[in-house]
């Protein structure tokens, strides 16, 4: 099955990102394709290339990149990023518009999302 995946929260906020990130490696581990992944609202701040959480504290920007490494589609709304001053993305994270979003959802059998 392949799997848009759209994110709204923050990365330290509520569970939704940890939920979501779990829920895509569970997913791939289990053979389905993510179609990609979709940052909104204030979700962007999970690939913002600025955080730097403690060390003894996990590091979701960091974590978001690698599965980006992987070949995984990852995209930021630009348009959020610019609201909340979240301009510089990790590696392997895109900035677009609401349009990339619309493209996962035609292409994936179903969109999963996590947050508000």
């Amino acid at each position: 099955m392949k799997i848009a995946v759209c994110i709204g929260e923050g990365p330290y906020n509520h569970e939704a990102a940890d939920s979501a990130y779990h829920f895509i490696r569970a997913a791939l581990d289990r053979g389905h394709q993510i179609q990609g992944i979709f940052f909104y609202h204030d979700g962007v701040h999970n690939v913002n290339a600025l955080m730097e959480p403690p060390q003894d504290e996990r590091h979701m920007a960091n974590r978001w990149s690698a599965l980006g490494a992987t070949g995984i589609h990852i995209v930021a709304c630009v348009t959020a990023a610019k609201r909340r001053g979240a301009m510089e993305q990790v590696a392997h994270v895109e900035l677009a518009g609401l349009g990339q979003l619309a493209m996962m959802t035609i292409q994936a059998d179903r969109l999963v999302c996590f947050g508000d």
